[in-house]
């Protein structure tokens, strides 16, 4: 039998074993990755066969590349609400997420420049915000509530003249919380009518998919998407930048991609991303169930960011008096898969940023576990998922409880 040992301050040794095989029975980190659609994935097998021409050439084999690439980007297009000339195809979201806040800054080169962005983004955004910073340029980041949302007024307040882009994520990846990105949006415009040039972008790589995204409606100038979050496959990600939005592009070597993005296509993975997209209907999550069941099996727990507008799959949930990695391990081994925050950032013993800009204290930050359901999901899937919670977290706090009372 292989286990883990765990040692933590005020408690007992806690051990964990697992049987000889292993594995995940019920997956609830869909926020991380999903796992690949049955049709995207036939999709994809069929295009590694049939479509590997490159869409640059000429012959009959890199023509029909080309036009299933740009089948793909019209049926993405649709999908997001813009035309197919404001769709770019990258990597994935962290090179859109650069390409948006290099892209922009640098094109405004030659006279002062500033940058507002949130202290709850994900590092793909906070780490370029940071390099910026590294190369002079000046960054604000606004505060978030203690559910997780930053005020209008705040993003206001930060305003400057030399402002010339706010980076606003639209969903955010370890609690759900949805962000006001149109009144944002509202805000731009107004100043862009004034004179200044300005320019909005959303990380809505978690957005995407699990609540109805519009880019007309949000009123954005940039959008990120990856194509994971999808149940299609890793390494493809979907840059939406409005027209006349000044862009240099941080890669050089081809005019692909408009000029924006140079390299080779990926155009399997835009075929795999474009067919996700048709698949994507209506969220029926079991979060609400989940968390029903949580309160009343469990005492002292708290939904982190609970009173804000969230994703209908997502919950962050602080489990006092228990540490959110060994309550992961315990359930690991019970196959069931969550996560302590963002996948990006695993393997850190610091805890979660998002956390602590809500105002957690670092105990509690390194007590909350999240959750993020998806297809395959049922109630009877949730009902295992909290009994196996009610009997790990029971067994986790017992020491505790009889430490105190000697």
């Amino acid at each position: 039998m292989h286990g883990w040992a765990l040692e933590l301050p005020g408690t007992a040794k806690i051990e964990f074993k697992a049987p000889e095989k292993c594995f995940i029975l019920l997956y609830f980190d869909h926020n991380s990755t999903t796992p690949v659609d049955p049709d995207v994935a036939a999709v994809v097998a069929q295009a590694l066969r049939e479509t590997f021409g490159n869409p640059s050439s000429t012959h009959r084999a890199g023509q029909k590349a080309r036009q299933e690439l740009e089948k793909a980007r019209r049926t993405v297009a649709q999908f997001l609400g813009s035309s197919a000339a404001e769709i770019v195809f990258t990597s994935g979201g962290t090179e859109a997420n650069n390409l948006a806040i290099f892209g922009v800054v640098r094109a405004a080169a030659g006279r002062q420049r500033h940058v507002i962005s949130t202290t709850v983004e994900h590092p793909a955004v906070l780490e370029p915000c940071r390099q910026l910073e590294r190369e002079g340029v000046s960054v604000s980041y606004a505060p978030v509530n203690p559910d997780g949302v930053v005020s209008v007024a705040e993003i206001e307040r930060l305003l400057r003249p030399e402002t010339v882009l706010i980076s606003v994520m639209h969903a955010n990846n370890e609690t759900g919380v949805l962000q006001p990105v149109s009144e944002i949006a509202d805000l731009v415009k107004h100043r862009r009518s004034a004179g200044q040039q300005i320019f909005l972008h959303s990380d809505g790589v978690q957005a995407t998919g699990k609540i109805p995204v519009r880019v007309s409606d949000l009123g954005v100038d940039l959008y990120s998407v990856s194509s994971h979050k999808l149940y299609a496959p890793k390494g493809c990600g979907v840059f939406f930048v409005r027209k006349n939005t000044p862009l240099e592009s941080l890669q050089f070597g081809g005019r692909h991609e408009r000029g924006r993005r140079a390299g080779t296509e990926n155009v399997v993975g835009a075929m795999g991303m474009a067919r996700a997209m048709e698949l994507c209907g209506e969220v029926d999550s079991e979060r609400d169930l989940f968390e029903r069941l949580l309160r009343a099996s469990i005492a002292d727990v708290r939904i982190n960011g609970a009173d804000a507008a969230r994703l209908p799959n997502t919950s962050n949930v602080l489990f006092r008096g228990v540490s959110a990695e060994a309550l992961v391990i315990a359930l690991d081994m019970r196959g069931m898969a969550v996560s302590t925050g963002s996948a990006c950032s695993s393997g850190s013993v610091e805890p979660s940023h998002v956390l602590l800009a809500m105002g957690l204290s670092e105990e509690e930050a390194k007590s909350s576990v999240r959750f993020s359901f998806g297809r395959g999901n049922s109630a009877e899937d949730v009902k295992a998922l909290v009994n196996a919670l009610a009997e790990s977290v029971a067994k986790m706090r017992k020491p505790v409880l009889e430490t105190s009372s000697v």
